[in-house]
């Protein structure tokens, strides 16, 4: 039952990549309008959970799920039928805000249920599960929906399930009414949203130039400035929004640190091979979402093994031993070719994604099982944070890390412009215009190029794991 709303919020993320072109075209959105109509729902997500995960702490995590259940199914109906791009992206917005309710609640309320811990650990990779597969399938979910019906459908597919859930719910969930003390601290939740939006949003404009450099970079710098000033109110207050003690628990602070450290190698090398998959071997976007799909599923067959995995092991062993499996994967990107390398890469990310699975199923466990019952919401909202801080800082740091390779094997091609030692598409435009042997030349040293830098962050990723490895293996999980 909890598994549902975890697999559907998550495949919400993603399930508008197809969609989009379809939306565009009937409600005429503009390319601004597009950015939001994508982005706001995780942009909210992030800057709400830790806040919906202390709400659930405080007036019960099934009530909280309930609500936001019932709020989701009614603004998703809205959505498929929103009459302009604008209304759109304020349903994706207050479906953000719903959404944010969802994974700390079942999180939550998993612990609640399982207060065993080898049993807890089970629900736990069978939740972890359900979210990667859900993130994986979002495209392909979308594409076969679109090829049966208008692209409001894909908004659709969540009310039965979220429907099933308010009606079965109360009768095999368990209820509490949260501890009930104090009010939540408004200004904590302001000052959260101040941090985590602005700087999710710099670090994404950063990575991808959806928006001038400089603007990515005030808005990162304005949002770490918030996110001192709301540590520094947490830390004053009696019930603070997030209770920074978790902090002083080697496993809490290893575990978080690893999420973020596993999630930068993650976004940045799924970013790099979905491009690979696109601008070098020339795939359509449908094509490279499927090919792409089994690195999502490998890491919910990681999560789905754990539980097996550490009745043999010791649950860090798992973690480590995994990790060094993902290093091995991003190793295995360096012998990636510039031509028909699908054989090479695919594999690559599949076996890179299965060896985070113990971290995310025993991690995220560790962290929700090293406090009380009554603080698992907040408890699950860090391990959540960690999972967007991660993403984003991958975009933004392997991202730019790929770019300036790319550009430095380009500055050495002769006859290539401006724009073709920017981007492999913009060496594509450039070729339009030239002879065929010289547009054949620019063209393999673009495939090239950016072949090299999938390579180097390759390497990078495949550091970045054996760290986690060692910093994991020193730190008992349970």
């Amino acid at each position: 039952m909890l598994a549902l709303p975890t697999l559907l919020a998550a495949v919400d993320i993603n399930v508008l990549f197809l969609a989009l072109p379809h939306l565009t075209r009937d409600l005429g959105a503009s390319a601004v309008a597009q950015l939001w109509i994508t982005d706001v729902y995780g942009f909210l997500v992030a800057g709400l959970v830790i806040t919906m995960g202390t709400l659930g702490d405080r007036i019960g995590h099934r009530r909280l799920l309930f609500a936001g259940a019932a709020v989701f199914a009614l603004t998703s109906i809205a959505a498929a039928y929103a009459p302009s791009a604008e209304a759109l992206v304020g349903l994706r917005a207050v479906l953000g805000v719903a959404g944010a309710t969802l994974m700390p609640a079942t999180l939550a309320l998993i612990t609640a249920l399982f207060p065993d811990e080898r049993r807890r650990g089970v629900a736990i990779a069978i939740w972890a599960t359900c979210q990667f597969a859900g993130a994986a399938l979002g495209p392909v979910v979308g594409g076969l929906l679109l090829g049966h019906s208008w692209w409001g459908s894909v908004f659709l597919l969540a009310v039965p399930v979220m429907v099933l859930l308010l009606l079965a719910g109360p009768f095999v969930l368990p209820g509490g009414t949260g501890d009930g003390t104090g009010r939540l601290d408004l200004a904590s939740v302001a000052l959260s949203l101040l941090a985590v939006l602005p700087a999710v949003w710099g670090v994404k404009v950063a990575a991808t130039g959806s928006a001038p450099l400089g603007a990515g970079l005030a808005a990162t710098a304005a949002g770490v400035a918030v996110g001192v000033v709301f540590v520094r109110r947490q830390l004053r207050l009696e019930r603070p929004l997030l209770d920074l003690a978790l902090f002083r628990r080697p496993r809490v602070t290893v575990v978080l640190g690893a999420l973020v450290g596993a999630g930068i190698a993650m976004a940045g090398t799924g970013m790099l091979v979905t491009q690979y998959l696109q601008v070098v071997l020339g795939l359509s976007p449908v094509a490279a979402a499927l090919w792409f799909a089994p690195m999502g599923l490998g890491v919910a067959a990681g999560t789905l093994v754990t539980p097996v995995l550490v009745r043999r092991v010791r649950p860090h062993v798992a973690v480590s031993g995994g990790l060094a499996l993902a290093a091995l994967g991003a190793l295995l990107l360096v012998v990636t070719p510039a031509a028909g390398g699908v054989p090479v890469a695919v594999p690559a990310v599949t076996v890179l994604a299965l060896g985070t699975g113990p971290l995310f199923a025993q991690g995220i466990g560790s962290i929700v099982g090293a406090v009380p019952a009554a603080r698992a919401g907040a408890a699950a909202s860090l391990a959540e944070t960690g999972n967007y801080l991660g993403g984003a800082l991958g975009l933004a740091l392997l991202g730019t890390l790929a770019a300036a390779s790319y550009r430095g094997a380009m500055d050495g091609v002769i006859g290539a412009g401006g724009a073709a030692r920017e981007t492999v598409s913009g060496a594509a435009a450039e070729a339009a215009g030239l002879p065929t042997a010289a547009a054949d030349e620019l063209l393999r040293a673009a495939h090239e190029a950016f072949t090299g830098s999938l390579h180097l962050v390759g390497v990078v990723a495949a550091a970045l794991f054996v760290v986690l490895a060692v910093a994991t293996s020193r730190v008992r999980l349970s």
